[in-house]
C-alpha cells in the first residue's frame, strides 16, 4: 500500500466526479442501510460503472451475511471488499475465498491494546485499514463519525503491517497524520462533507492534494 487516498461513503455521480477528477485512488461506497451514505443496489451499480477504469472501487460492508455480500458483489462488481464489522479472522478469509476478491479489514483503535490484534488479520486481509473505535453508544456507526484516535500509538509500529489510516481526517489535519503516523495511504468520509452523507466538491479536492503534497514531503 503505497501513497494511496481513499474517498470513501460517496453516493452521487457529481461527488464521485469530483473524487476521479481530484486524483482519488480509491472511492468507496457504503452498503449499510443504517449510514447516512448507504446506496441502493441500483445506484452502486451506476457509480461503479462511472468508476471503472479510473479508480479502484471499494464496497464497503458491515457484518454481512453472504447473500448480502453476493448482491454487493454482483451490482458493483467491486475491486475490493472493505469489512468494517466484527468479523473475525475466520470470518475475513471465508469472505476472501468465497468471493474472489481482495479484501481490506477495518480495525477499530483507541488504546495501544487495540493494536495488537494486526497480525491476527495481516495473514487473511490483503490490507488493514485503522480507524476510530465509534463512540459507545447504541446507534453509532462503526465508521465515518468524524472521530480521530491517538496517532501517538501508531509510532513504532511495525513497517512490515502496510496500513491506511482513517478517523477524522480531514483537509486540514491530514499532513499532520501523515507526517507523524507514516502512513502511505489515508482514508476519509465525513472529513469532506457539508453535513453526514453529503459531501462537498472543494473539501475533496483539497484533501487529495493535502495528502499528496505530504506523501512528496
Amino acid at each position: 500500500m503505497d501513497k494511496l487516498v481513499k474517498i470513501c461513503g460517496l453516493s452521487t455521480p457529481d461527488t464521485l466526479d469530483a473524487a476521479l477528477s481530484a486524483g482519488a485512488d480509491w472511492v468507496g461506497f457504503v452498503r449499510f442501510p443504517k449510514s447516512p451514505r448507504h446506496v441502493s443496489l441500483e445506484t452502486g451499480r451506476d457509480l461503479s460503472a462511472q468508476a471503472k477504469g479510473r479508480a479502484l472501487r471499494v464496497v464497503l460492508l458491515v457484518d454481512a451475511d453472504d447473500s448480502f455480500i453476493q448482491e454487493a458483489v454482483e451490482a458493483l462488481d467491486p475491486d475490493l471488499l472493505q469489512l468494517h464489522g466484527h468479523e473475525g479472522p475466520e470470518r475475513v478469509a471465508a469472505i476472501r475465498a468465497r468471493f474472489g476478491r481482495p479484501v481490506m479489514k477495518a480495525i477499530g483503535i483507541a488504546e495501544a491494546a487495540d493494536l495488537s490484534g494486526l497480525a491476527a488479520y495481516a495473514g487473511v486481509a490483503d490490507h488493514v485499514l485503522l480507524d476510530a473505535k465509534p463512540p459507545r453508544m447504541p446507534d453509532a456507526l462503526p465508521g465515518g463519525n468524524g472521530l480521530s484516535f491517538d496517532w501517538r500509538l501508531l509510532v513504532g509500529l511495525d513497517p512490515r503491517l502496510p496500513f491506511m489510516l482513517s478517523g477524522g481526517l480531514g483537509p486540514g489535519n491530514v499532513t499532520e497524520a501523515i507526517k507523524l503516523t507514516g502512513s502511505k495511504a489515508v482514508d476519509v468520509s465525513s472529513g469532506v462533507e457539508v453535513k453526514p452523507g453529503v459531501k462537498d466538491p472543494d473539501k475533496i479536492e483539497a484533501f487529495v492534494k493535502a495528502a499528496r503534497a505530504a506523501f512528496a514531503a
